[in-house]
């Protein structure tokens, strides 16, 4: 009986032994997959929250326009993707999940390109497109789907762990159920009962001291997180700082960039004013020379505040039909003088005669910017190629060009070439290559600017060492509003500049008025002045044989738009030009009927503005009827 009991003892205590390692193992594999399944819900949850601050960004950066606001929402939708490829790896070994893992993936990115759209709106300062936009995408199936499939993967997540815990708590409750076997029977077998009483006080011992551990580990994890949290907290105040430096440092460079060029072109002035004062008594052809310089000086200064002007969007487009062909054969002098005699100028043309419908002094001011910069990438030596032509373009065939015939413009240089680092930044704002005073980084931003607002799209072809050719995508216009708006300019160069009107010049600024009066007085006609926009109808009442309205834009009081829109009712018959250097929020639609003639303009201009803008088609005057 002494070797029966001991050999059942011995099998009691293999099987209690047994029993405890495989509950173990299994305790130990449901903990396991418990923190899988934990590890899935927290990631779900942090990539809605993350995805709910980057639109909540979005939203601000939107309303505001703050461009700090528009990288902080790039920034957490870049993280809300890193989040997603973390949920997809917790979730690698399970295909049902991975099914939503790959849905929401795809509404994930859908929904990147409704909100990026309305970024880049807010970055063109296309604010009430931006905000429009900005609603519709919050009611977009995307947002819908992405909350969907993160409500299911985490409540599949919390069925499985239900699952999970009922698996092991059946497991426990049975090898409880063998161990009270086990211990019952070697209560019978007295030493085996013994033994084994012995042995289940130790696994209980070892049960307890593994839950105290679990409980550590969970409150080790607890804590890590919180430090992840405030390491994370102390990196995006630090890319804060750093985001803040490098806009300070951007700004300093556009100080400096326009700060050289002014100081150029006033030296200019200045040197040709003080020559020309110096020759008054001498030769008239030295006299002459030196005004052309100062005058030339004063127009450069007057390009660099269009280019400013046009950069930050407070310039209007003024789109008139316009040849490509035509308008670089017009440049030629221009190129000529601006790039010097070692550079060789060709121009080739296959554009089948079609025009375009942009602003003439934008495109001017884009070509004239790529001839310079082609200029100093040969060092001042070289050739330069200029080719127009036409083409059929397919839907996304050229960046975002949709379907249809576009008019190409080729700018070709033989010169350094850029790296693909380099040309991949060309287009930001305040970036360039150029020494420190040497540039103010807008070019080729304000060309890009221009062309996405012509709805038409740029690209770059370079190679270092061999050069670099941009070419300018622009829509190819047929429409009937074309052919007549260039009918009427067609009429307007060919029609005799008049003489002797009776003009009304509103102007608030005095020194303006005074120089635009003594113009109008040179050219033969007969100006009154009006420094107050709000005079303007009594003075018209007072001289009923006033033809033409010449007027500024933006003044205080009443804009140069509000001003006509509330004379034209009562005077119909009276033309209409408009003089400005900056039309800010008074631009828009009100511009786009009347003729512009920017600041500051020469007496050759301005003539031939009076001619087209007499040109116009309108009603006769009441009183010259009644004569009649």
């Amino acid at each position: 009986m002494l070797v029966v009991t001991a050999v059942l003892g011995i099998a009691v205590l293999v099987a209690l032994v047994l029993t405890l390692k495989s509950a173990d193992r299994q305790r130990d594999r449901a903990l396991d997959l418990q923190s899988k399944s934990y590890e899935v819900m927290i990631l779900a949850s942090n990539l809605s929250g993350m995805i709910a601050d980057a639109e909540a960004s979005l939203g601000r950066f939107v309303i505001s326009g703050d461009k700090q606001l528009g990288q902080q929402y790039s920034d957490q939708w870049s993280r809300a993707g890193g989040l997603l490829d973390q949920l997809d790896r917790a979730t690698s070994d399970r295909p049902s999940q991975q099914r939503r893992i790959d849905a929401l993936r795809a509404a994930y990115q859908k929904r990147g390109k409704e909100l990026s759209l309305t970024a880049l709106s807010t970055l063109y300062h296309k604010n009430d497109q931006a905000l429009s936009r900005y609603y519709q995408a919050r009611k977009a199936q995307s947002l819908d789907d992405i909350n969907r499939l993160l409500k299911q993967i985490t409540a599949d997540e919390r069925a499985l762990l239900a699952s999970r815990n009922a698996t092991v708590s059946h497991t426990i409750a049975h090898a409880n159920r063998v161990v009270g076997i086990l211990i019952g029977f070697g209560i019978v077998l007295v030493m085996g009962a013994m033994v084994l009483g012995w042995m289940a006080v130790q696994a209980l011992a070892e049960r307890a001291s593994a839950r105290a551990e679990a409980d550590v580990e969970r409150a080790r994890v607890g804590g890590l997180q919180a430090a992840v949290d405030a390491a994370t907290a102390e990196l995006q105040e630090k890319e804060a700082r750093l985001r803040q430096v490098q806009k300070m440092e951007a700004v300093g460079q556009l100080t400096g960039g326009i700060a050289h060029d002014f100081n150029n072109m006033l030296a200019v002035v200045l040197g040709g004013l003080e020559l020309a004062k110096r020759n008054l008594d001498g030769d008239p052809a030295q006299v002459r020379r030196h005004l052309d310089n100062a005058a030339e000086g004063a127009d450069r200064a007057a390009a660099l505040t269009k280019r400013l002007l046009a950069f930050s969007r407070a310039e209007p487009l003024l789109p008139e039909a316009i040849e490509a062909r035509t308008l670089i054969a017009g440049m030629s002098n221009l190129l000529d003088r601006t790039l010097g005699d070692a550079i060789t100028v060709a121009t080739s043309d296959d554009g089948c005669g079609w025009s375009i419908w942009a602003d003439r002094h934008q495109l001017e001011n884009a070509l004239l910017n790529l001839a310079v910069n082609a200029r100093d990438a040969m060092d001042g030596r070289g050739r330069l190629t200029i080719a127009t032509g036409g083409t059929a373009l397919e839907e996304g065939a050229v960046g975002r060009c949709p379907a249809g015939d576009y008019v190409t413009i080729a700018v070709t240089d033989t010169g350094c070439g850029m790296a693909p680092e380099v040309r991949e930044r060309v287009f930001e704002p305040f970036f360039t290559t150029k020494p420190v005073g040497k540039g103010t980084g807008l070019g080729l931003s304000q060309i890009f600017a221009f062309v996405r607002q012509s709805e038409g799209e740029i690209t770059i072809d370079s190679t270092p060492g061999l050069g670099t050719t941009v070419t300018l995508y622009l829509p190819r216009r047929l429409s009937d509003a074309d052919a007549r708006h260039a009918a009427v300019e067609t009429a307007a160069d060919k029609a005799a500049a008049p003489s002797g009107l009776d003009i009304l010049v509103v102007e608030d600024d005095p020194r303006v008025l005074a120089a635009t009066i003594g113009a109008l007085e040179e050219l033969g006609h007969h100006p009154i002045g009006c420094g107050d926009p709000l005079l303007a109808d009594d003075l018209l009442r007072a001289h009923e044989t006033i033809d033409l309205v010449i007027s500024d834009v933006l003044m205080p009081g009443l804009t140069g738009p509000e001003m006509v829109a509330a004379l034209t009712p009562v005077y119909p018959h009276l033309a209409i030009l408009f003089v400005t250097g900056y039309a800010g929020e008074a631009a828009g639609d009100a511009l786009v009927d009347h003729l512009v003639l920017r600041k500051p303009f020469t007496i050759a201009a301005l003539e031939r503005a009076i001619a087209e803008a007499m040109a116009s088609e309108r009603p006769s005057p009441p009183h010259r009827i009644a004569a009649e």
